[in-house]
């Protein structure tokens, strides 16, 4: 397969772009990016801007996939573009930021037969197969309530300046949340079925007062438990904190506990904790971490073969419309 880069306006692109070149049934054919600060982001990766324009990419008939890396609110139009011209579609998180857009990407995908992938990347961590096959197979009986903290350091000045910019970042909790509604899900096989409250607000970033860095929600799954969640970009600034990715899930029969700091403090730790606690028990057990041996760009185009695979085009676009849902409660 083929693949080409829309867009290199965030970081998370090179992970994606370093996957696909070391994919043997991938081969990269290059890139567009129409400004000068996403390719100079892009500098030392070896990505190659060799189309001038987006229409000269999709008018390429050797490209199979395009990959969507731009500001998160030209994504949308971007997806939109590729499939009409045939193209499978992979995204760095977010897909898009308006249900109108995401509506129009499932209606497209479905008429063109085209798969549409994007890069939840907390799927492949490590520790998750482990707390999945508990929470299916009933170790902690049913779920019935579960917390989640994702504080993210602002880190003004080294995050793109096109974050605070009106109409391209699409709000926190679609950045943020996004992971750990996908996540939830994954591990519980139980998506959003109401939103109870979400609310976001300025705070932190005080020199974008328009930017409204915090956000917090609560809604209830599909089987009536609790999802709680604070994903402000709230931690001080170079510090990882058990906070910046917390799961707590509640059953009837105990609990299990994700963190993950993403600081890991000596070669042998990769920075997760897995904690489990069962009813009768004295306190928290720590747990050996296992994950899925694999990548998320390996799984889509798993997909796009008719093999089985672990995350799907419906599981894209139903987790992609939970947190577009959450994020427009928390702006009326």
């Amino acid at each position: 397969m083929n693949i080409a880069f829309v867009g290199y306006r965030h970081g998370h692109t090179l992970a994606i772009y370093n996957e696909a070149m070391a994919h043997p049934d991938i081969n990269v054919l290059g890139a567009w990016e129409e400004t000068d600060e996403g390719k100079a982001l892009a500098e030392g990766s070896g990505i190659e801007f060799n189309y001038s324009t987006l229409e000269e990419l999709l008018a390429d008939d050797r490209v199979d996939i395009v990959n969507l890396g731009g500001c998160y609110g030209d994504r949308g139009a971007h997806a939109i573009a590729a499939l009409r011209a045939g193209k499978h579609v992979y995204s760095d998180k977010p897909l898009c930021t308006s249900i109108e857009e995401l509506d129009e990407i499932e209606r497209l995908a479905k008429k063109n037969n085209l798969k549409v992938g994007c890069y939840f990347s907390m799927r492949f961590a490590n520790g998750i197969k482990t707390i999945r096959e508990l929470i299916l197979g009933g170790e902690i009986g049913e779920v019935g309530a579960i917390n989640m903290t994702a504080q993210h350091p602002l880190s003004y000045g080294v995050r793109p300046m096109w974050y605070f910019e009106k109409g391209k970042h699409g709000g926190t909790i679609n950045d943020i949340a996004i992971h750990g509604v996908d996540l939830v899900r994954f591990i519980t096989g139980l998506g959003v079925k109401n939103v109870t409250a979400a609310r976001t607000w300025n705070h932190f970033a005080v020199n974008e007062p328009q930017f409204n860095d915090c956000a917090q929600f609560m809604v209830e799954l599909d089987n009536g438990a609790g999802f709680m969640a604070d994903v402000s970009y709230a931690a001080p600034k170079g510090c990882r904190l058990e906070t910046y990715w917390r799961f707590t899930i509640w059953g009837t029969n105990g609990v299990i506990e994700y963190k993950y700091n993403g600081a890991p403090k000596t070669e042998n730790d990769d920075g997760v904790v897995v904690l489990l606690a069962l009813d009768g028990s004295d306190g928290f057990m720590q747990l050996n971490k296992e994950k899925y041996d694999t990548k998320p760009i390996n799984e889509f185009l798993k997909e796009i073969n008719g093999e089985k695979t672990i995350i799907t085009t419906a599981d894209v676009l139903r987790s992609t419309r939970e947190t577009l849902i959450v994020q427009e409660k928390a702006l009326i």
